[in-house]
């Protein structure tokens, strides 16, 4: 399945591919394709454009609080969501007792379920509010039919 119902070939395998990748996908297109999305329960990498990377905003389940016994409204935050990460500004707000809705002031790219995300004070970076697993980008460009995303099946 993708945007316009259209597979593209076969995948290796879905541990061999990271939401962000560019290069060792085997797949001509005009403009460079971007592995945008892993899809396990239908075996499926799904490509697209460089513009399908970027979400306003994530969802993160499993989540732990240490400076805080809990949130309860929306809260100002820096969220880190990778190793490399500078963290960003951004709203968590409570979806129930350890999940969280994150919406950043600007858009994240190659947001990869799976990975931490880390809270920190807005008013104080030095204090750790405390952190979850991102469990998939909360409007993902593929499933809403924006863009250019393309299914890539392997073949079972």
């Amino acid at each position: 399945r993708d945007t316009g119902g259209t597979a593209r070939g076969q995948h290796a395998g879905l541990p061999f591919y990271t939401v962000g990748q560019r290069h060792g996908l085997g797949l001509g297109n005009p403009r460079p394709l971007y592995v945008v999305a892993l899809e396990p329960e239908t075996n499926e990498v799904i490509v697209g454009e460089d513009r399908d990377l970027w979400t306003p905003e994530i969802d993160v389940e499993a989540a732990n609080f240490i400076a805080v016994d809990r949130l309860s409204e929306p809260t100002r935050v820096l969220a880190k969501i990778r190793y490399a990460h500078e963290p960003q500004a951004a709203t968590a707000a409570p979806l129930s007792a350890d999940r969280l809705r994150l919406t950043f002031d600007a858009p994240q790219r190659a947001v990869a379920p799976g990975q931490a995300a880390v809270l920190y004070d807005a008013t104080d970076p030095e204090v750790l509010l405390g952190g979850g697993t991102i469990c998939r980008p909360s409007k993902s460009p593929h499933a809403s039919g924006e863009g250019a995303g393309l299914t890539w099946s392997r073949h079972a």
